[in-house]
């Protein structure tokens, strides 16, 4: 496994629930701030074999990326068991729950 993918999944595997981070933010933080495809295929790859909470990866809008239509109510009802509220357009507000890892996170 390429470190990338690792800190990728250590970065996921970290976001508490009741909170969200961005593919892009994941990418960066993983050290590849162009890396948000990437972020994108692991987690379609690898999000059961490492019991990945794929549900807590958002868009840079705040938005629920997911086309299909179940998915993206599994999605939204994931997020809302947590607390996390979405409006009827799949949206979240990212400055109430976006997780910043690290000691900068109040």
């Amino acid at each position: 496994m390429q470190p990338f993918t690792k800190r990728v999944i250590a970065i996921i595997q970290a976001i508490p629930e009741g909170r969200v981070m961005t593919y892009g933010q994941i990418a960066e933080a993983a050290g590849s701030p162009r890396g948000a495809r990437q972020v994108v295929r692991i987690l379609h790859a690898m999000s059961k074999e490492h019991g990945l909470p794929w549900h807590r990866v958002v868009n840079i809008r705040g938005e629920i990326a997911l086309q299909e239509e179940e998915a993206r109510w599994s999605q939204q009802a994931a997020l809302e068991s947590e607390g996390v509220v979405v409006d009827e357009r799949g949206r979240l507000d990212l400055d109430r729950y976006r997780h910043v890892p690290g000691p900068a996170r109040t």
